[in-house]
C-alpha cells in the first residue's frame, strides 16, 4: 500500500487511534498473556513486575512501518530476541513515562519526536512481568541509535504484514519441561515471536475489528 496521499496516511492513523484505549486510565480486562494458548492462566496471588513498551510507527511511502529492536547477544535474559523498546518501571514512574524513557535509552528516540496515540491490552509474561503497551507515531526524519549495551539492531517491519492474520503463525516448543504454543511472525529472515508476537496479535485483533 502506497501512502503518498496524506489523506490516506491520516485515515490509517485515525483508524488505528480508534482501535486503542486512552493513554491514561485503568487497564482493560481481561489481560492477555503467554498462557492464553496453553490453557494455563496466571497463578493467582503472584506479584507481577510492571513494565511498559512502545510500538513506534513511522510513515514511509510504502506504508506504515513498526520499529523493533533485536536484543544484544550478551544479555542474560532474552538475548538476541526481537522486542519493542521498553522495560520495567522505576519507582513512582507511570507506564507511559517508562516506555518513553526506555525508548530514549535503547534507541535514542527522544520523547519530543514521537506522538503517543494510545494504549492496548496489557500482557502477562510467563517470566512474571505485566507489560503495558503503547503505540506512537514517530517523526520520519528521526535518526535512531542503538545502545550497544542492550540493542544489537534496530529495524522496521511493515505494519500491514504484522496486522494480517495470515501471517500469524501458531508454533510450539518445549519450555521448562512443558510444550508451549505461541504466535510467530517470521519476516525477511527475522523471527518475531513470544510476548512480542502476542502483543502484535492483540493489536491486530483490535485493528481488524474496525475493518
Amino acid at each position: 500500500m502506497m501512502l503518498d496521499d496524506p489523506f490516506a496516511v491520516d485515515a490509517l492513523v485515525e483508524r488505528l487511534s480508534r482501535a486503542l484505549d486512552p493513554v491514561e486510565g485503568p487497564p482493560p480486562q481481561p489481560v492477555r498473556g503467554d498462557g492464553d494458548l496453553n490453557g494455563t492462566p496466571s497463578p493467582t496471588g503472584r506479584t507481577l513486575r510492571p513494565a511498559a513498551v512502545l510500538a513506534p510507527l513511522v510513515v514511509r511511502k510504502t506504508g506504515l512501518s513498526v520499529v523493533f529492536t533485536r536484543r544484544a547477544d550478551h544479555l542474560s535474559a532474552h538475548a538476541g530476541q526481537i522486542s519493542f523498546p521498553g522495560g520495567r518501571l522505576n519507582a513512582g514512574e507511570s507506564p507511559v513515562d517508562a516506555a518513553l524513557r526506555e525508548c530514549e535509552e535503547e534507541i535514542g528516540l527522544s520523547p519530543d519526536r514521537v506522538q503517543i496515540i494510545g494504549r492496548f491490552d496489557p500482557y502477562e509474561t510467563v517470566t512474571g512481568f505485566q507489560i503495558t503497551p503503547f503505540v506512537g507515531i514517530m517523526q520520519p526524519d528521526t535518526r535512531l541509535r542503538a545502545d550497544p549495551g542492550e540493542v544489537a539492531e534496530i529495524f522496521e517491519t511493515p505494519f500491514d504484514f504484522l496486522m494480517n492474520p495470515a501471517n500469524h503463525v501458531l508454533e510450539e516448543r518445549m519450555f521448562a519441561g512443558q510444550l508451549r504454543r505461541y504466535y510467530a511472525m517470521p519476516h525477511e529472515g527475522r523471527y518475531i515471536w513470544g510476548a512480542t508476537a502476542g502483543l502484535l496479535k492483540a493489536l491486530a485483533d483490535r485493528f481488524n475489528a474496525l475493518s
